[in-house]
């Protein structure tokens, strides 16, 4: 396959409809690393503060920016023929003004934690609402017109007699409505049940256990938490009807009503319920176990709503499969899997990759630890697309072995020796049983030499570097050049980093083929992981 045409191939279609969903991956990736700051480094409650309702509010946003993103996932994956256009118009849309706006608006959000640095940032609350209100608003307006201009938003959402905007709507005052119903959690009979389960479930793990539903206290051993209503997982029970009433309302000429909504809320709720018994019952163990800290911050409303709108999510989806819910005439009347688009295969494992990474910097208080949750995702995002990568040529080319392996030996040469993150791992690991030990290291070594180099190959040099490649010399020098940077950025050691993107880059280049790129990353990433495991110093990975 020559690689220039590929080159042009990946370029358009990734224009067509792919530069919306790297946006929305950037506000994601935003909207993530301001609920990891402001929960678990900025210490004050809303209580704490000269204006309460202020607080609460701007404090929603997050669990509504959360809940209006999964919705218009839904709408997407549900309408993709509406979106055509819409991902055209966006294509050709600049918006460079838009994306000033939007900056400045994330900038004016992160203002407040730079200027205190984090503490008694309570303390003058009042005087932060204002650049935490102006910066949400410039950050949602610039973002929406940065992706598409108004007059394409408008058109969209104006479809289907306004269902989307409809949806939208509704999916900004589901926390709303969640608190609506947090009175709930003070029934006798909710707070009695779900105690009542989640004893059950820490009996199996210790004798040592105690729940007293009146006062909301339950723990084991030495460790126990008071299960407020923001923290109870009611908002699990908003969340799935909402998501419930949308799937209805967008496939409602495919469904068998009667049966859809006598089956699938009740069920739904009660998988919510279950689930919530199972998400205290985890998080006490590693609160008496693992880390108080940690498990603290798992009862967080934040977590809370990220968790449960995931459960939705799988819900929806899940629902599509249950043919018995739908009429004959829509049984097979499926709109095309995304796991057939080969673009994505190049860019969502990347995306995963990336969220993962931020979730265990925010879970974990020694990040590395947290590995085997980004394998865990990497994994199934390979899954995922796993026959697109099965039908690229595949080959053990010498050139990409043999770069590789001279790849590993440079890295490794030129780690430094005995530093602080080495020390810091092994006396983390050192805390572990050896049981546990045994697991993190083959998953460690599983996610660097087999998953990392494949994802990170696809984005880096199959996507990014594929579609800056216009042909010519100076075109080719600048798409290597940008992914290479890219690249550099992500790793610590970004000089040494830099020189093994260029190598990649090569490789690719020599035949066209990013599977050869693929290999030369795994075989160096073994050659680093075998030195590891004979030096017993993992922060060579």
């Amino acid at each position: 396959m020559n690689h220039s045409t590929s080159t042009k191939t990946i370029g358009a279609r990734s224009t067509n409809n792919y530069r919306g969903l790297m946006i929305l991956g950037v506000f994601l990736a935003e909207l993530l690393s301001l609920v990891i700051v402001y929960q678990f480094f900025v210490t004050f409650e809303c209580g704490d503060t000269d204006a309460f309702g202020t607080c609460r509010f701007l404090r929603s946003l997050v669990a509504r920016s959360l809940v209006v993103f999964a919705t218009f996932g839904i709408l997407v994956w549900a309408r993709p023929a509406l979106f055509t256009g819409f991902a055209a118009a966006s294509a050709d849309h600049r918006g460079r003004g838009w994306m000033v706006m939007h900056m400045i608006g994330v900038a004016l959000l992160w203002m407040p934690l730079i200027l205190t640095g984090g503490v008694d940032i309570g303390t003058g609350f009042r005087s932060w609402t204002i650049l935490w209100g102006l910066g949400s608003a410039l950050g949602a307006i610039g973002g929406l017109f940065w992706i598409a201009a108004p007059r394409d938003w408008a058109r969209v959402l104006s479809q289907d007699r306004f269902l989307p905007l409809i949806m939208l709507l509704i999916a900004a005052v589901v926390p709303d409505l969640a608190d609506m119903i947090l009175p709930i959690w003070d029934l006798g009979v909710i707070t009695e049940a779900t105690f009542a389960a989640v004893y059950e479930v820490l009996r199996l793990f210790s004798t040592q256990t105690y729940a007293d539903a009146a006062t909301y206290i339950i723990g084991i051993d030495d460790f126990a938490v008071h299960i407020a209503r923001q923290c109870s997982g009611v908002e699990g029970m908003a969340l799935v009807s909402a998501f419930v009433l949308f799937y209805g309302l967008l496939f409602r000429k495919d469904l068998r009503l009667g049966r859809y909504w006598l089956t699938v809320l009740p069920l739904g709720l009660a998988f919510s319920v279950v689930l919530n018994v199972i998400r205290i019952a985890v998080l006490i163990l590693i609160g008496a176990y693992v880390s108080p800290e940690l498990a603290v911050n798992g009862f967080h409303s934040y977590a809370g709503w990220m968790f449960f709108t995931l459960l939705a999510l799988v819900l929806v989806y899940s629902i599509q499969k249950v043919n018995w819910l739908r009429h004959d005439h829509a049984r097979h009347r499926t709109a095309p899997p995304l796991t057939t688009d080969p673009l994505a295969a190049r860019i969502l494992p990347f995306v995963v990759f990336m969220l993962t990474g931020i979730l265990t910097q925010a879970l974990f208080l020694f990040p590395p630890l947290g590995y085997p949750l980004i394998v865990l995702g990497l994994a199934l995002a390979v899954w995922t697309f796993r026959h697109h990568y099965s039908s690229l040529p595949w080959g053990a080319d010498p050139i990409a072995i043999g770069s590789g392996l001279a790849v590993g030996l440079f890295w490794v040469v030129l780690a430094e020796k005995g530093g602080d993150e080495a020390s810091g791992i092994a006396m983390a690991l050192a805390t572990l049983p050896a049981a546990l030990v045994a697991v993190w290291i083959a998953l460690r070594v599983i996610g660097t030499v087999f998953l990392v180099p494949l994802v990170e190959e696809m984005f880096f040099r199959g996507y990014v570097m594929a579609r800056l490649d216009r042909g010519g010399m100076v075109w080719r020098l600048i798409a290597i050049a940008v992914s290479t940077v890219l690249f550099a950025a992500l790793h610590g050691r970004w000089a040494a980093a830099a020189i093994a993107g260029i190598v990649f880059a090569l490789v690719m280049l020599r035949r066209g083929r990013v599977t050869d790129a693929v290999i030369s990353h795994l075989v160096a990433n073994a050659t680093v992981a075998a030195a590891a495991l004979i030096t017993r110093d993992f922060s060579l990975i």
